[in-house]
């Protein structure tokens, strides 16, 4: 059994852990901590959880009671890791962050975007980006592990195989992006309120949101060289969901970019190419693990649509958390995260 410490249980990914991991038949959950709920019962906090984490209540963050797990996850703001991601691999635990910490190899660059000096740049070198579908081997050793940010999931794994196949023109990229107010965390925010954001959708951070030089970072990665990238994220009045809408201009019209997406996605679990013409809806993600995709080339054009739709809690950051756990710890990948997603 996979003795599991979370650092920051009371925001949405801290309790979309919990949620996931309670069915989860290797793990448990042994520490959970947050200064501000101290003392505070797991299932008094979150009801949905009463039955299953009776015994769990939070606690003030101690490295040596967290060390003493096999694997510790932070569900965090940014720079909460830093101070304590070290002291943890040093007791010889594993660190997963779900945080944007360490999923940035530059640390200036980490610093120009989150207006921070990097806290730990010496753990930079090994972090692992936690994108299965890319990093799959890599996990399996890693000590550190940075778990990709939402908007990064769902654009990287909508363009990478047109990347990879040397397809698309890498300069001339777009990412239309939509995600519920749950990305936006659990803090009071005035923009957050039902009566702002109902009813109503709007483009934010379009001069450059911190996500967009992840979301590069791995592109180029696919590439193997330089790209293009305008990425354009949207609020929208749903809690859960990500709608990315990719473009890319592609010079060889011949080739059947059906058959090269489900050809690159054939053996991953948790991406779904759908049928030619389909237009994948977030419902049909909410509350699962799965990122479903729909390629299309509009009037038989070069121009590629490519549809990316995924829940930004769980593929997004939760469940995808796990899945790496399930690869580092060598087992099956699917464990804990078989639910299918919610309806209506």
């Amino acid at each position: 059994m996979i003795k599991v410490g979370i650092v920051g249980g009371t925001g949405y990914t801290g309790v979309e852990l919990l949620r996931l991991l309670a069915q989860h038949p290797e793990a448990r959950v042994e520490v959970i901590t947050s200064r501000s709920e101290e003392g505070v019962k797991v299932a008094d906090m979150y009801p949905n959880l009463r039955g299953h984490y009776d015994y769990l209540s939070f606690s003030v963050p101690d490295v040596q009671r967290l060390g003493a797990c096999d694997v510790v996850f932070f569900a965090t703001p940014h720079g909460v890791a830093h101070a304590l991601a070290g002291e943890l691999l040093a007791t010889g635990t594993r660190v997963i962050d779900l945080s944007a910490d360490f999923r940035l190899q530059d640390a200036d660059e980490w610093a120009k975007w989150y207006g921070q000096p990097h806290g730990a740049p010496e753990l930079l070198p090994e972090a692992v980006y936690g994108l299965p579908e890319v990093n799959r081997e890599a996990i399996k050793s890693a000590r550190l592990i940075a778990v990709p940010g939402c908007y990064p999931t769902a654009t990287q794994l909508g363009l990478i195989p047109l990347l990879e196949a040397g397809l698309a023109d890498t300069s001339r990229l777009i990412a239309d992006c939509k995600s519920g107010v749950s990305g936006a965390g659990r803090g009071a925010k005035v923009g957050s309120l039902f009566c702002e954001a109902g009813e109503s959708m709007m483009a934010y951070s379009v001069k450059g949101h911190r996500h967009l030089p992840e979301i590069s970072q791995g592109l180029r990665r696919a590439a193997k060289g330089e790209v293009g990238l305008t990425f354009v994220p949207h609020l929208t009045p749903m809690i859960r969901g990500i709608h990315a809408t990719l473009y890319a201009q592609v010079a060889d019209r011949g080739v059947d970019l059906q058959k090269l997406f489900e050809e690159r996605y054939a053996n991953e679990p948790f991406v779904d190419v759908m049928p030619a013409g389909s237009h994948p809806e977030t419902r049909s993600v909410r509350g699962a693990n799965v990122c479903r995709i729909a390629v299309h080339r509009p009037q038989g054009g070069d121009l590629v649509v490519v549809l990316s739709v995924i829940d930004n809690l769980v593929k997004g950051a939760s469940g995808q958390a796990i899945q790496n756990m399930n690869i580092l710890f060598g087992l099956d990948e699917r464990l804990g995260l078989s639910n299918v997603a919610l309806l209506p």
